[in-house]
């Protein structure tokens, strides 16, 4: 129940963030959503006694916050600019393929081999096969699907920097830091592009739910599920989100869903599945080894797959 209430909640943000630009920039949206997610994050971390530890790797943290949220955030919202938010839930899911792709250089013990590889080639061709149908239109359209998968491929590398340099210390800490440093990156960026005067109600709750709804409780669910259910149960919500954003899309904002679009959601998220499923660190957490370890606390999620935000 939970994983499909985190899914539904995720999946919805791509809309929210589309609903946002019809009266707020980019940079105003990702902010937002995210001074929101940390007013919501650090009174829980700081509940929980998580947030002493992280304050002593400031500079790891600011570095994650620029590389996983505040660019990443940032970059969806330009592109939704130019694209639907059903394709923009659909290529953030290829986060994944990019974790894949750098363990060949920057982590053996994620390394693509066997299903892995064929993941890597699968998710491929469902990115390619977006931009050859359902972007081609327009140069503008391309750009914005570039922007999405740049995002991806931020969530992948600040993944490894988490996992590398952060996954000693408690999650929830992490990510309401992380938040906390995210919105002192994008500050300058909102201020200069704020709006003139009030913007209507209707994009001013989209970024108000989406922050603290879509952000910060769908944060502090995700890591309850890790401690309740495991890491790997945790992560089914990363292949369900996409589904969402695509009906959300076509039932609610009147996007047009395309044969392309579908066959793209397959691909990528079969690929997705693979690149992460078919690790042999996966395989180990879904026999349950993590939870005969002397310390049962909680651990970060594995970097295959970050939250689709």
């Amino acid at each position: 129940m939970w994983l499909v209430l985190l899914a539904s909640i995720w999946g919805a943000s791509y809309m929210f963030i589309k609903i946002g630009l019809r009266d707020l920039s980019p940079p105003m949206i990702a902010w937002a959503r995210i001074a929101l997610a940390a007013a919501v994050l650090v009174p829980v971390a700081a509940s929980q006694g998580a947030l002493g530890a992280s304050r002593t790797r400031a500079g790891t943290v600011a570095l994650v916050g620029a590389v996983q949220v505040a660019c990443p955030f940032l970059f969806i919202g330009l592109g939704e600019q130019e694209i639907s938010s059903a394709l923009t839930g659909i290529l953030i899911a290829s986060a994944p393929i990019f974790t894949a792709v750098l363990a060949i250089w920057v982590d053996h013990e994620e390394r693509s081999e066997g299903a892995r590889l064929l993941g890597i080639v699968l998710g491929i061709a469902g990115v390619a096969a977006l931009f050859g149908l359902d972007l081609s239109g327009s140069g503008s359209a391309v750009l914005g699907g570039l922007a999405i998968v740049l995002a991806g491929l931020g969530y992948a590398v600040g993944g490894f920097l988490v996992k590398h340099r952060l996954a000693d210390l408690p999650p929830i800490g992490v990510a309401a830091w992380v938040m906390v440093a995210s919105a002192i990156w994008l500050l300058p960026a909102a201020v200069l592009t704020a709006p003139a005067s009030m913007p209507p109600l209707g994009p001013l709750a989209a970024v108000l739910t989406l922050g603290v709804v879509g952000t910060g409780i769908a944060f502090a669910i995700f890591y309850t599920l890790i401690g309740s259910v495991g890491p790997a149960r945790a992560l089914i919500v990363a292949y369900l989100a996409p589904g969402f954003a695509v009906m959300y899309g076509a039932a609610l904002l009147g996007e047009r869903i395309t044969i392309a679009t579908v066959a793209g959601l397959a691909l990528i998220l079969a690929g997705s599945w693979l690149a992460v499923e078919g690790s042999p660190r996966a395989t180990r957490w879904r026999r349950g080894e993590a939870a005969a370890r002397p310390d049962s606390a909680p651990r970060p999620a594995p970097s295959g797959v970050r939250p689709g935000r």
